[in-house]
């Protein structure tokens, strides 16, 4: 345990509590059962939370290369998304859209296409390595139109090309389909090792046990209302956007 003046130091936030120190505390608390979320926290507080303007503030092309490069140790990624297509499945006028608003909006330098190239550059580990991608999709981010028609055409054609490959399994959710897990805000679970989420304004990293626990558990509902292959033609609507051939498709139920 630190000492007097120690303590005091990490009481008044002037100095970070060691993993020791962490687990003193809550021995002496009578909760040995939060030391792992605590020290979790701790080593992780100042990249939790992570503004869009300050992370882009340069341009979003070293942000987007810092994500390919991390891309290359995950084995599992579990996806969840209700506003746009993931950037490992994009084509280049779909992400090109996307990251010329997402500029504007924010007011950082214009590098899209530099960002852009290193974006698609994640759909290498489709094809590459032992990495596998479980992804759900709500109907609504077929829909919802990034760019042109031709550009969303391309994209939702590039999505068939994706889905019979075998580090791919894809889910939709239907409009239609009873809820038993709300619609959530879009999350990525890199192994069991983090999970980031992105809001409006910011990059959430998550890396607490019991919040991965909680974000696993959602992704395990969420797939489970979701539809694969085939019997997407079931469900019309999901159906006509993104399955007119389904006897070309491959059933890949999840996990």
């Amino acid at each position: 345990m630190q000492n007097v003046t120690d303590t005091s130091r990490i009481i008044n936030a002037k100095s970070q509590p060691s993993d020791p120190d962490i687990r003193a505390w809550c021995a002496a608390c009578g909760a040995d059962d939060q030391a792992d979320d605590l020290i979790a926290t701790a080593r992780a507080v100042e990249s939790m939370y992570l503004e869009w303007r300050r992370i882009h503030r340069g341009g979003m092309r070293r942000v987007q290369e810092q994500t390919l490069a991390q891309y290359a140790e995950i084995a599992l990624n579990r996806v969840y998304v209700s506003n746009v297509v993931p950037g490992f499945f994009q084509t280049v006028p779909y992400a090109t859209a996307l990251l010329k608003a997402i500029t504007r909006f924010q007011g950082t330098p214009d590098d899209v296409a530099e960002a852009v190239a290193a974006r698609v550059a994640r759909s290498r580990y489709l094809y590459e390595g032992n990495h596998r991608f479980v992804v759900v999709l709500e109907e609504a981010v077929l829909r919802n139109r990034i760019g042109t028609p031709a550009t969303m055409r391309g994209q939702l054609q590039h999505l068939l090309t994706v889905l019979p490959l075998p580090s791919v399994a894809l889910g939709i959710i239907p409009t239609g389909a009873e809820r038993t897990m709300w619609p959530l805000e879009a999350f990525y679970l890199q192994d069991s090792s983090a999970a980031v989420v992105e809001t409006l304004t910011a990059e959430i990293n998550v890396v607490q046990p019991r919040e991965l626990a909680d974000y696993a558990r959602a992704f395990d509902e969420l797939a489970r209302m979701a539809v694969y292959g085939r019997a997407a033609s079931r469900w019309p609507a999901v159906g006509a956007v993104l399955f007119p051939l389904p006897r070309r498709m491959r059933v890949r139920h999840y996990p």
